[in-house]
């Protein structure tokens, strides 16, 4: 890594946070005649690029001066005061929890600005689309880089409005009513959850969330933090989605546009798990291990239910909808991260973190394939796509073809591909749960656990078969010459499988900096 001092540190995450705020103001105003160009459309996409590829490389410069000898400390810290009569403070830093998270994220916005540059969903002007993106953006960063409970809320509900938008103004069939559901779903989430925040900050006296992880839940009582978790968890696990709260995702999922799909899985779904360990965990640990059993027992029925809509959809003549296919095997991978968090151990919340990531990276790259698929057949229905008078993409698009296999065995969780350590480890923690847990309830879950991974190879290695194979030469209601990866698209997936093989080959990677900020979390503040 390299030297950087403090206070470029200090600059550089509050210009990861702010950029992209007065990138969206810029993106809605007037270009300047020398960056106009031949098309004002594409000056306005080129913007989109510039801004998002600006604030990744502050973000890899970020994680390269961060100090990886001491990832539990809090770095690039700002703390100053913004509401006195409450106690609201502008505090912002990261650890070796929340930098994956926020270079992730970094990246993932940058790749969904490059694909549409040269692949813009039908809709309104190009400038509101670049500008709800960079509002976006600016939302999830936030949200993986404040340290004060209140401005955690700010930044968790700026990402409703623009989501809402890109679903309802450039999403496909029944997008209104799936973006509705969204916001309905995720609002009314949110106002109990700011009920629970309002009642940990009013009872301690702060809102600070460092030290409120010190104290540990000290000073709250034990009724306290059971109205608390209670309230905090219900929101967060509708953003996550937990079953039975996941309903509004599906829909969402299959209304949106590619790119929407992508951040929607990739990052949006992290921030209420992301919440479960950030605030639950060390803050209110009492009111956690009392509901830890019940949050196991939603995740483990989370992991079989998503598994056996997304085998009801594969199979032939159901007229399931790759998208959602998709989206309901996100509810049985969150579901994964859910059980790890619930272990209240280092195992499993280091599994969670790890798949958090690994879920963002594979699922991401599913979500652009599958956006390509019905771009060149205009359908994601897998009948459509499926046998000789499909797709039969290994004859037709070999590569495309590959790089959808290639994601379908990463979700998997094949060993060597990043999928695969952070179920193992929610499964180990699950063997092992914290101390005053019930160990059959969670040797149950993990039980369950394992029969989920069973029923999602089964599921997506029908969908390889389905699409990817066939007689190309057969008669098809496909397009006589279908395009191969282009590209834009070759460079928008690229850096997904790279980092897909990476974290799976060497795991050590992420892991050296989640787990020493996990130990210190969950010991309440002390090393």
């Amino acid at each position: 890594m390299i030297d950087i001092s403090p206070s470029v540190m200090q600059f550089l995450l509050a210009f990861i946070v702010a950029a992209p705020l007065l990138g969206a103001v810029a993106a809605l105003l007037p270009a300047p005649p020398g960056l106009k160009g031949k098309s004002p459309e594409q000056a306005v996409l080129r913007h989109g690029v510039t801004m998002t590829g600006v604030i990744l490389a502050a973000a890899i410069a970020l994680t390269l001066g961060f100090d990886h000898d001491t990832p539990a400390r809090f770095q690039a810290t700002t703390d100053i005061s913004w509401i006195q009569a409450l106690n609201v403070r502008i505090h912002l830093g990261v650890d070796g929890i929340s930098l994956p998270l926020l270079l992730m994220t970094a990246l993932l916005f940058f790749l969904c600005a490059l694909y549409s540059y040269y692949k813009l969903p039908e809709g309104p002007s190009p400038k509101a689309f670049v500008a709800l993106l960079l509002v976006l953006e600016a939302g999830t960063l936030a949200t993986f880089a404040v340290l004060d409970l209140l401005l955690f809320f700010l930044a968790f509900e700026m990402v409703l409005i623009p989501m809402y938008f890109l679903i309802a103004r450039w999403g496909g069939a029944q997008r209104q009513a799936a973006a509705w559901k969204f916001i309905l779903f995720t609002l009314l989430g949110s106002v109990v959850m700011l009920l629970g925040l309002l009642l940990i900050g009013l009872n301690s006296g702060t809102f600070d969330m460092v030290t409120l992880a010190s104290d540990n839940g000290r000073e709250l009582t034990h009724t306290t933090q059971l109205l608390a978790v209670l309230a905090i968890g219900l929101g967060l696990a509708v953003k996550t989605p937990m079953w039975p709260l996941h309903s509004w995702l599906p829909d969402a999922h299959t209304a949106a546009p590619t790119v929407g799909s992508v951040l929607l899985a990739g990052v949006l779904l992290k921030m209420g798990t992301y919440g479960f360990v950030r605030i639950l965990l060390p803050i209110t640990p009492g009111g956690m291990r009392t509901f830890a059993p019940y949050l196991g027992a939603f995740a483990a029925v989370g992991i079989v239910y998503g598994s056996l809509a997304c085998l009801a959809l594969a199979r032939n003549g159901n007229k399931g909808d790759l998208k959602r296919l998709i989206a309901y095997s996100s509810v049985g991978h969150m579901g994964f991260v859910l059980l790890g968090i619930a272990t209240m151990t280092p195992t499993g919340v280091n599994g969670a973190l790890f798949a958090n990531i690994a879920h963002g990276l594979i699922t991401g790259l599913l979500f652009f394939l599958v956006g390509a698929l019905k771009d060149r057949y205009g359908t994601a229905d897998l009948d459509t796509l499926a046998g000789a008078t499909g797709a039969a993409l290994y004859g037709r698009a070999p590569r495309l073809g590959a790089f959808l296999a290639f994601a379908a065995v990463a979700s998997l969780g094949l060993p060597g591909l990043a999928g695969f350590w952070g179920e193992m480890l929610a499964l180990f923690g699950a063997f092992d749960p914290a101390e005053g847990l019930s160990r059959p309830a969670f040797l149950t879950y993990m039980v369950i656990g394992g029969l989920g991974t069973l029923l999602t190879a089964g599921y997506l290695l029908i969908v390889v078969r389905r699409v990817c194979m066939g007689d190309p030469k057969a008669k098809s209601a496909a397009p006589a010459v279908l395009p191969d990866i282009q590209h834009y698209e070759f460079a928008a997936w690229t850096p997904l499988v790279a980092l897909t093989v990476l974290a799976g080959l060497w795991p050590a990677v992420l892991l050296g900096l989640t787990d020493p900020a996990v130990q210190k979390l969950l010991a309440g503040g002390n090393s």
